[in-house]
């Protein structure tokens, strides 16, 4: 690209006089992009709008930084942006990390490329996360174990601190660090990856694919046994062999055929230390690679979808803590057992203790990861956990495959299998406990033929109460089939976000702790929210635990979004008609009729979405309401979006709730109108059935649902 410097805080570009090939050396050098493949003059990447720097740069080509060049004030270039510098580097050719020390290029310490110099990472909480970006940057396939003193110490300085990597990062340099004292003495981090990995399924099923001279390979299914399968399994830390599947069970790939005959005994801990017959090839094609189902578990449930999360490691079956475990967490586990949404949560010990290793301290997923073990973990830190802890999971033995999780085809989950159900097996009290078990609300619809239903769709797992607005109050959650608080630890605008999001309530105005809507009741369900924003939903976010704090109500949060109205009409028939009530320091308050005319009447009927006012009324004309009164003029001038925007005048009247003003808008008296006026009658599934309606222009761009 065009280059460009930063001098006195400002971004310079470069005249093509004042650069040369050694000067492009070190640009490309500082920015890790290798060497330079081209110097380009004469604005070859535009013109661009910067200043130009015309002194001549100096530079010898072995600096770490152009600013460390020599520059000659003296010998000023008469330049314009016609002449402005571009440069190509070789880039993604060079690499910026890799192994050393270990048996082969995928295996051993840590070392990273940072301005020209290698160097090793600390090796202090170094996680299977951190592990896995490695491994995905050398396309190394998975992670397969995480260590700091196995291939000795490094032997060079320690250049990237104590490494925080959420396991999704295409590079480790894009990872973030942090800086402890004296943590990095003799710990250096370093990495086996597996040289193999499924295609094409899950983490532990999949076309089987092996790495072989830097070049992925599927594999012959005669070439490949039980024994060889064994190995595959242990080596992804995925227990032992389900299954063996040929014929390209999992697709046929487009890469290259391995035809040579595998021999492992058996306890091999890596497919590449198998012996291989190279005088024994197979005539293969790609319709007959071979596909592999190896067994990850929970146990001590009623099926394989439900009991304590155990994770196998270094051959080892072990517990996770329960502390912090979440549904992000659960979400993990789910998806890498093929075992759709996460129901519940469940803690100490709840499907009985384990036994062995406590393998994870504290993890750390996002709900997106592929396998429990590329979760980040924090393993510093004072805290103890035992098996009295264990982390477990209640299963979902059913979903439905449509547009949403509430709507679909139904399945069921029958010996690890998941199943279609027939029609005519299947009837409306079997639908209730369906929706039920998904957190569906109630069924709306039972379809036969492809056997599609609909759950209530507008059911939600989080509401705001006690703020007098579905978009603004206290936060609730639905867990267990009970409501909930939330509690204000690190509460923030992240979350809030979430929270409107998931109700449709637009942006986070305010994120409010310390009970500002007022104390709840029952379970204190969720703390210490981490949400990132984007969440699709608050039970999502990274917390706590279910029910793991010891708040009390006194610090319930609550969330005001954009969505919330600050005006409404009350005691009408309907949502557009009704006494005026507006909300003042979090308290509504009745109108008197003297401080409010036509123009006010304008903003508050646009604000509440019901068209334009009909008719403002006066001596209480929809009853006297028990709130205060509003006594002082409103002086809107018509074009405002809320009745909070307009001016307020210091005149107050004197009024009682005698005077309070009623409103009455054009809209939602229209829609009501036509609705009620429909004469509903039975109608046989697949008849023809059809509904007339009156559509006044008010009514334009309407969706009507039946």
């Amino acid at each position: 690209g065009r280059l460009e410097m930063l001098h006195d805080q400002t971004w310079m570009s470069v005249c093509d006089a004042a650069f040369d090939q050694q000067d492009a050396e070190v640009v490309c050098r500082e920015l890790d992009c290798g060497a330079p493949v081209q110097v380009l003059g004469a604005a070859a990447f535009g013109k661009g709008d910067t200043q130009m720097w015309t002194q001549e740069i100096q530079c010898g080509g072995n600096e770490s930084q152009i600013h460390l060049c020599p520059t000659s004030p003296l010998h000023e270039n008469n330049c314009s942006h016609e002449f402005n510098i571009g440069l190509l580097c070789t880039g993604r050719s060079i690499i910026n990390v890799r192994l050393v020390n270990g048996t082969s290029r995928c295996a051993g310490t840590v070392e990273v490329l940072h301005r020209g110099q290698w160097g090793t990472v600390c090796g202090d909480g170094w996680d299977l996360a951190d592990a896995a970006v490695v491994c995905r940057e050398l396309d190394c396939g998975e992670p397969v174990d995480a260590l700091d003193a196995y291939f000795g110490p490094g032997s060079r300085p320690v250049l990237m601190k104590i490494a925080i990597c959420t396991g999704t990062e295409s590079t480790l340099k894009k990872c973030g660090s942090i800086q402890l004292p004296d943590k990095c003495l003799d710990k250096s981090a370093q990495v086996i990856c597996s040289e193999v990995r499924l295609v094409g399924g899950s983490r532990c099923s999949g076309r089987l694919e092996i790495l072989h001279d830097q070049t992925w390979m599927s594999v012959c299914d005669a070439a490949f046994d039980q024994q060889d399968a064994e190995v595959v399994c242990r080596e992804l830390d995925c227990g032992a062999p389900v299954q063996v599947l040929g014929a390209a069970a999992f697709g046929k790939g487009d890469t290259q055929m391995w035809t040579q005959v595998i021999r492992c005994r058996g306890n091999e801990s890596q497919i590449h230390l198998c012996p291989t017959n190279s005088s024994h090839k197979h005539s293969c094609s790609h319709e007959y690679s071979v596909g592999l189902v190896c067994a990850v578990r929970l146990v001590g449930g009623n099926s394989r979808c439900a009991g304590r999360v155990e994770v196998l490691h270094r051959g080892q079956w072990g517990t996770v803590c329960g502390v912090d475990f979440d549904m992000a967490d659960a979400a993990v586990v789910c998806r890498e057992l093929d075992c759709g949404e996460p129901v519940d949560v469940v803690v100490d010990a709840h499907f009985g203790s384990g036994s062995g290793a406590i393998w994870p301290n504290r993890k750390l997923c996002t709900g997106s990861e592929s396998t429990l073990k590329n979760c980040g973990s924090v393993q510093w830190g004072s805290y103890l956990c035992d098996h009295t802890k264990d982390a477990g999971l209640n299963d979902i033995c059913a979903r439905l495959i449509g547009n949403s999780s509430c709507s679909g085809r139904l399945e069921m989950l029958h010996d690890q299998t998941w199943m279609s159900v027939c029609d005519a097996a299947f009837d409306q009290q079997d639908a209730e406990v369906v929706c039920r078990e998904l957190d569906c609300g109630a069924p709306v619809q039972v379809l036969g033929s492809l056997f599609v239903f609909f759950c209530d769709l507008d059911r939600k797992n989080v509401r705001l109460v006690d703020g007098n607005s579905p978009c603004a109050g206290r936060v609730e959650v639905l867990h267990r089939g009970q409501w909930g608080t939330v509690c204000g630890d690190f509460w923030d605008l992240a979350d809030a976000a979430v929270v409107c999001r998931e109700l449709d309530c637009g942006e986070p105005v305010d994120a409010l702790t310390d009970d500002g809507f007022g104390q709840g009741s029952g379970p204190v369900w969720m703390s210490a929210v981490l949400c990132t924003g984007s969440e699709s939903t608050l039970k999502n976010c990274k917390s706590s635990g279910w029910s793991m704090n010891s708040c009390t109500h006194n610090a319930n949060v609550g969330v005001i979004c954009s969505g919330h109205k600050p005006s409404r009409l009350a005691a009408g028939s309907h949502l557009c008609s009704g006494r005026l009530e507006i909300l003042h320091d979090q308290t509504w308050m009745s109108v008197c009729d003297a401080a409010f005319d036509q123009q006010d009447a304008e903003v508050v009927c646009r604000e509440l979405d019901c068209g334009a006012p009909v008719q403002v009324l006066g001596a209480a004309a929809f009853g006297k309401g028990d709130t205060q009164m509003w006594t002082q003029e409103i002086q809107c001038r018509g074009n405002e979006s809320q009745i909070s925007f307009c001016s307020i005048s210091s005149h107050r009247h004197n009024c009682s709730s005698d005077n309070n003003v009623g409103l009455k808008c054009s809209g939602k008296e229209a829609i009501f109108s036509a609705l009620t006026s429909i004469v509903m009658k039975k109608v046989l599934w697949k008849s023809m059935a059809t509904i007339d309606c009156s559509v006044t222009n008010i009514l334009q761009n309407i969706l009507f649902c039946v």
